[in-house]
């Protein structure tokens, strides 16, 4: 993982707070309580400019993330840092209900379309959310502010380039210090959970094994699909390996709502699980980046990472995807460009009213979420010219006679 510190540009020295923010009609902010706070009054401050939308999902996940950064920066450091709210909502009541409701930094009013439009250009945002940090000399623009939450937290504070390349040094160390106990075990338990009548499984046991850490929950609906297929998958791979001196074992690292949801999905699955609740989960989940589930990512017999992309070489190449190593994917690359070779070009789909190409990642395809099962894919796949429609090329239901859609 390499973190984008280009991102970090120098800016002319006229840009300051106030000519960022104020307007001809105005020289403060709001604040969640409709007090107007001068912009005078960010001087000195490192300051996010927080571009967002009550009506996008990944928004409101990201909105509750940096709630909890921002109230431990603030009583860590006082009044050193401040957000400010650049609203995309569709209408004042929305953006009344999603700032007033959560919020506790400025904001830009909402009526002040001249502002918010003029920030959206100069920082060039394409898309929300959208985190910018500048610090107080105005020497230097953030852009990548939200993938820096993301995967530090408050540990980012205070988003100088001499913390990145302090943080990147330290996550280096430790992938290079990766082993399985230091993953999956804490100073208050050296086990996981299974269905055996201990009900614990040291986790010293599991060196040796290719591992799956399975991030899922049971109100997650891609996961509700995705878990029954991985379930077959698992059990596949485990009867292959019955003759052989390898293993492979998965473990369920939750995101349930409560003990009774946690329970009702590791009953359904044959594999292990980390205690609910407990500390390591969100550790995990930080040290590898989720950002969504279902996520299943592969570490090999040393304990190190083989992929992120567990998920998607499942829905890909089923069982067949075990060990998941990067030779291994390659040979099943390659066997897909050679069956490809026997595929039509142009294909009918039931699913579907326009015609079918088929693309690949060097014709117009790519990494895509198949509108078919939903999953995701890479590679080769039945692609619509049309209207971006697309699926796995194993999804496709051919129509064989034309008439039969009419």
């Amino acid at each position: 993982m390499k973190q984008q510190l280009s991102s970090i540009n120098t800016t002319s020295p006229e840009t300051k707070y106030s000519s960022l923010f104020t307007s001809d009609h105005r020289d403060f902010l709001l604040s969640p309580t409709g007090a107007q706070i001068k912009i005078s009054e960010l001087e000195d401050k490192i300051v996010g400019i927080f571009f967002s939308a009550n009506w996008y999902s990944p928004c409101q996940s990201f909105t509750k993330l940096l709630i909890e950064v921002y109230e431990q920066i603030k009583a860590k450091n006082g009044s050193n840092f401040e957000i400010i709210f650049v609203s995309s909502d569709e209408d004042l009541n929305a953006f009344n209900n999603y700032y007033q409701s959560y919020m506790p930094w400025l904001a830009i009013p909402f009526s002040d379309l001249e502002t918010k439009k003029a920030l959206n250009k100069k920082f060039d945002v394409e898309g929300i959310p959208c985190l910018i940090i500048l610090q107080p000399d105005d020497t230097s623009i953030l852009h990548d502010g939200v993938e820096l939450i993301y995967r530090y937290g408050v540990e980012a504070y205070p988003f100088t380039k001499e913390r990145l390349d302090e943080l990147l040094k330290q996550e280096k160390e430790k992938h290079e210090r990766q082993t399985l106990s230091n993953m999956l075990m804490n100073h208050d338990r050296d086990f996981v959970l299974a269905h055996s009548a201990s009900k614990e499984v040291p986790v010293s046991s599991l060196t040796g094994k290719t591992i799956g850490l399975y991030f899922s929950a049971q109100w997650c609906l891609p996961s509700q699909k995705f878990t029954p297929k991985l379930i077959s998958i698992y059990q596949k791979i485990k009867q292959k390996l019955t003759q052989q001196q390898e293993d492979f074992e998965i473990i369920y690292v939750s995101s349930d709502h409560d003990d009774t949801e946690f329970e009702s999905s590791f009953n359904a699955m044959p594999w292990l699980a980390l205690p609910f609740h407990d500390s390591t989960t969100k550790d995990l989940t930080k040290y590898f980046d989720i950002r969504g589930i279902p996520s299943l990512i592969i570490l090999g017999p040393d304990g190190k990472t083989v992929t992120k992309n567990g998920r998607s070489l499942i829905n890909l190449y089923e069982e067949e995807a075990y060990p998941f190593t990067e030779a291994r994917v390659e040979l099943l690359e390659r066997q897909m460009d050679e069956d490809a070779k026997n595929l039509p070009s142009m294909e009918l789909h039931s699913g579907h009213r326009h015609q079918l190409m088929l693309v690949s990642q060097g014709n117009g395809g790519g990494p895509f979420i198949c509108c078919d099962c939903d999953e995701q894919g890479s590679g080769w796949a039945y692609q619509c010219i049309d209207c971006g429609y697309e699926v796995h090329t194993k999804c496709v239901r051919p129509v064989v006679d034309q008439a039969s859609r009419d």
